[in-house]
């Protein structure tokens, strides 16, 4: 077995899942695998905003203010989103991919934190061109939320939600929610 110097640094490069420290929604360091997932070089990521790995500025903006809104007490979050890749054979792709992580000081969620990204591509493959709410909503819709709390959750009316539910089924044949929520996570 070749002698490795196990250490912090060491823990986070090799780590089996892409892993980012931030600072004020800027990406200051992040490890090898974060860099492959996203088909990025280092220094396309690191200094970089958060925005450049979402498919949209309003979903980069909603998926902040979601995290600042559902932190728990220690600052912990974690949910399941629609990425883009920034670079490479796969550039603009589309993926699924969970992301949890904790902000250091709670009370400024975006100050400082560490996050985890692993992809989901492999298990989840989106099948169908989805709209920002569209994709946000297939997220709350596979974390079990019902209308009323994903209206909640983005500050839009149940019956809104109900809408966008009505256009996911139709574009993935669904009868109904539970199918639904089969269809994309087996997607």
């Amino acid at each position: 077995m070749p002698n490795i110097d196990l250490d912090y640094r060491t823990a986070f490069d090799l780590a089996p899942v892409g892993l980012v420290i931030s600072r004020n929604r800027l990406m200051i360091d992040c490890n090898q695998q974060l860099l492959e997932m996203f088909g990025a070089a280092r220094e396309q990521l690191v200094g970089q905003s958060f925005e450049l790995l979402y498919p949209t500025h309003a979903e980069f903006e909603r998926t902040g203010e979601r995290i600042t809104a559902s932190l728990d007490n220690q600052g912990w979050y974690a949910d399941e989103r629609v990425m883009k890749r920034v670079d490479g054979p796969l550039r603009g792709e589309l993926f699924w991919c969970h992301v949890s992580g904790r902000a250091l000081d709670p009370a400024q969620p975006h100050a400082a934190g560490i996050w985890s990204f692993e992809d989901l591509s492999a298990q989840r493959k989106l099948k169908a061109d989805l709209t920002p709410r569209e994709r946000e909503i297939a997220a709350l819709l596979i974390d079990g939320l019902t209308s009323k709390l994903i209206g909640k959750r983005l500050t839009i009316s149940p019956r809104t939600v109900d809408v966008y539910r009505a256009r996911l089924m139709r574009k993935y044949g669904a009868v109904t929610t539970h199918e639904l929520v089969h269809k994309l996570l087996s997607a």
